[in-house]
């Protein structure tokens, strides 16, 4: 019997949120979700924290494996944590739409500037 997937019932906010706010507001915005996040002893975003106020982002139904899969994909310098910049990066990696915007407008801006 071959398993089924179930559809996710993710919606990606965040590329109306970018409408919405601009730049500088959705970064902002980035920072808060940050702050709700990580652990106010390292100023790190840990599994730990991360587990305890996940359900603060709506992630309450994320598995153990599930948060360390998000921690280990945006912990760039290794160390087992998100620091800020970690964080806003993984928020933008994990939205395809406002990634493929984001390719456009870079596209259009240097041909716009050559």
């Amino acid at each position: 019997m071959a398993s089924q997937r179930t559809e996710s019932s993710f919606h990606d906010f965040l590329p109306t949120m970018a409408h919405k706010l601009g730049g500088e507001g959705l970064i902002g915005e980035l920072c808060n979700g940050f702050k709700l996040l990580v652990d106010g002893d390292k100023g790190v975003i840990t599994f730990d924290s991360l587990k305890k106020n996940s359900a603060l982002m709506g992630l309450q139904d994320l598995s153990d494996d599930d948060l360390r899969c998000m921690l280990k994909e945006g912990d760039f310098d290794g160390d087992g944590a998100l620091n800020q910049m970690e964080f806003c990066v993984l928020m933008f990696r994990l939205s395809p739409e406002l990634m493929e915007e984001s390719e456009f407008l870079l596209e259009d801006a240097l041909r716009k500037e050559f």
